[in-house]
């Protein structure tokens, strides 16, 4: 799960202790956050940073539900399209697992495990994706 640490940072996730991931508007990203199931765990990736890279583990405490920024006209997730009858937009909440130490996008490129990660695949732009298990665990060993 990716976010830009100076909107939302991993530091921030153990500050709040638990948190909903709000504000995915794209389809594919939100179908991957139906798919998690409580107990999941999950990399924390800082997006748009210097240098981006992954910071922790986090974990989902909390299955898919309607994201209630979609509702709310003041947010800047509003969607007038979608309805609490019929929503569009969902979120999972996370809380902190483990801080990791950081790993640099060009520290993840140089491993192996990782040649054909969609997280390093060159124009992605999803906020939330899979990892296989083996991906997982080579970040997290990496980090730790």
């Amino acid at each position: 799960m990716k976010s830009e640490p100076d909107v939302f940072s991993y530091d921030d996730l153990v500050t709040v202790r638990r948190e909903g991931w709000d504000g995915v508007r794209n389809y594919q990203a939100r179908n991957f956050m139906r798919e998690m199931r409580k107990g999941d765990l999950v990399i924390f990736y800082h997006s748009n940073a210097t240098p981006p890279g992954v910071a922790g583990v986090a974990k989902i405490v909390k299955e898919a539900e309607p994201d209630p920024t979609q509702f709310d006209p003041s947010s800047k997730y509003f969607d007038p399209k979608s309805s609490p009858e019929d929503p569009r937009w969902d979120w999972v909440t996370l809380a902190p697992k483990k801080r990791l130490k950081f790993i640099s996008l060009d520290d993840l490129r140089a491993m192996p495990e990782l040649e054909d990660c969609r997280l390093l695949a060159r124009g992605n732009r999803l906020s939330v994706m899979p990892l296989a298990e083996a991906e997982f665990a080579a970040i997290v060993a990496a980090g730790s």
